[in-house]
């Protein structure tokens, strides 16, 4: 069994998102140079590989304020958002009437630890940037293995450490120097909560690469793979859902 580190306080970690729920998406396209709409579009496209989209049942997991669920959408999925901060997902909700394929997606507080959704719901499952915050990893990927049916996959997009030195360097100071301050400017709600201090230590600690693949293998899932973005900043993992016993 892959160890993984010791997660922040339910709690807190909610307390903390609830507080920079408001410009949650402004803080998102601003640190990142807006390419984590790129990474989620890329996400999109690979949940998408072999199967119409019109055809898919995807559950987003740790959905904040919906854009991976609305980008799902708009291709035609009938999605359903899901997360444990009441304030991201009435952000989320707001985005969700706005937009024409808002109808398509439904939104849901849920425990990652116990998904409110029978087993085989869904066809695809997916969590951007949120599976460092579930308290037991292992677990969460467990129940979104419950809920998705056989053959189908679960994909995982987190943030990674770059390989190449320079690049490696550069990123270690932007994240723990330059981020968390620029957070603070954007949001002064953040400051109080750490928010954008977590963010970097959370990365720092969480398995990446080989030993997230070996989580996610713990996990029940089979064929898992990951693909590098952006120059290893961002890493979007995939695996499937076994199609023998589940609890064998």
């Amino acid at each position: 069994m892959q160890s993984c580190p010791d997660s922040q306080d339910p709690s807190t970690v909610r307390q903390m998102f609830a507080g920079v729920a408001p410009r949650y998406d402004l803080l998102n396209r601003t640190l990142s140079g807006g390419v984590d709409v790129l990474w989620r579009r890329q996400t999109v496209r690979s949940a998408l590989e072999g199967g119409r989209a019109c055809d898919l049942r995807v559950l987003d997991l740790c959905t904040g304020t919906a854009d991976l669920a609305l980008a799902f959408a708009a291709r035609g999925c009938d999605v359903v958002g899901a997360d444990f901060c009441p304030e991201m997902l009435l952000v989320g909700e707001r985005k969700r009437r706005r937009v024409s394929a808002g109808p398509r997606v439904r939104l849901v507080g849920a425990d990652a630890l116990r998904l409110p959704f029978v087993d085989d719901s869904f066809d695809v499952a997916t969590v951007a940037f949120g599976i460092r915050n579930v308290a037991d990893p292992v677990r969460g990927l467990a129940e979104m293995v419950r809920v998705v049916r056989r053959g189908g996959r679960v994909l995982v997009l987190e943030f990674s450490r770059p390989r190449a030195p320079v690049l490696g360097s550069l990123y270690l100071w932007y994240f723990r120097r330059v981020l968390p301050r620029l957070g603070a400017m954007l949001s002064p709600k953040s400051r109080k909560s750490r928010a954008y201090e977590y963010l970097p230590e959370s990365v720092m600690k969480f398995p990446e690469r080989e030993g997230f693949l070996d989580l996610m293998r713990d996990a029940g899932l089979v064929d898992v793979s990951f693909r590098s973005l952006s120059l290893g900043i961002a890493a979007l993992y995939v695996g499937v859902v076994s199609q023998g016993d589940r609890h064998g």
